[in-house]
């Protein structure tokens, strides 16, 4: 998450010491900036280090130009709710998770972090999968790496089209069975990467495959008197009504206040999320 490259609490960003070593000439030894000297152990924050001008998080600009960065971005609605519940019972003993910071939903740090990287032309301005430079100014250079952001709802509904999409982006090969992982091999794999994080990716582990889902989580469902299924959008009300059932009067106001919060950002966003 974007929101462990940033100092805590809003705190102005200086560069990890271990990351801010300076290069030396052939026979020297190499030395780390200031502050971060053999035989001592700073405080955790703040870094007693140098800032980078316009950098707002703790990674040296020539480290963060060594990715090609992929941002999923997931509706707060959603993604909220869903973190909440891993750190309540019993589902808190499974992810070692009990307490909820509403900060950590990181969309302010995940804007941050997308801002400053199309600031300095390390993503941009040409967006996957539109077909205009909607997002270029006049005469802005298009060659670039292209802004590459998935939304999760867009890949539930027409995973296919969305994994196609990003292939294209990132240059690799698309193939129908990036899919599946329905193998011995491939269910090693899952447990292997998401394993650490017990509670958290079970629905993951469990699975063999991404097929466009059924329903959709911002609607509800309902059979009339002619056993005829209807469905409509779920209201604000709805949602709260939800989530006091699922976490109590305390923990419903406790999301509704953390969603509201990072809706902006995340609309912000979206906009600039892969069309397929």
């Amino acid at each position: 998450m974007a929101y462990y490259l940033f100092p805590p609490d809003g705190k102005p960003a200086s560069i990890a010491p271990s990351l801010g070593r300076i290069k030396r000439g052939v026979g020297t030894s190499e030395a780390r900036i200031n502050g971060a000297t053999n035989g001592t152990t700073p405080a955790p924050y703040p870094y007693h280090t140098d800032a980078e001008p316009n950098n707002p998080t703790v990674i040296p600009q020539d480290t963060l130009g060594k990715f090609h960065f992929t941002f999923l971005i997931r509706h707060p609605r959603s993604s909220v709710p869903s973190y909440y519940r891993c750190t309540t019972p019993p589902l808190d003993e499974v992810t070692g998770f009990y307490d909820f910071m509403p900060s950590e939903a990181g969309y302010d740090e995940l804007r941050r972090l997308f801002d400053y990287l199309r600031s300095i032309g390390q993503i941009g301005p040409r967006v996957a999968g539109h077909t205009t430079d909607e997002h270029a100014a006049n005469g802005e250079n298009t060659q670039g790496v292209e802004v590459c952001v998935v939304d999760a709802d867009d890949l539930l509904d027409n995973p296919n089209g969305i994994i196609e999409a990003y292939c294209k982006s990132v240059g690799i090969e698309y193939d129908p069975n990036m899919l599946k992982w329905d193998t011995e091999k491939d269910q090693q794999q899952a447990e292997d990467a998401f394993g650490k994080w017990p509670g958290f990716h079970d629905d993951a582990m469990h699975s063999s495959d991404l097929k466009p889902r059924l329903h959709d989580h911002f609607l509800s469902y309902s059979t009339d008197v002619c056993g005829c299924k209807k469905k409509k959008v779920k209201s604000v009300q709805d949602e709260d009504a939800e989530w006091v059932e699922n976490y109590g009067g305390k923990g419903a106001k406790i999301i509704r206040e953390t969603v509201d919060a990072n809706i902006e950002d995340y609309e912000y966003l979206k906009q600039f999320a892969i069309k397929a």
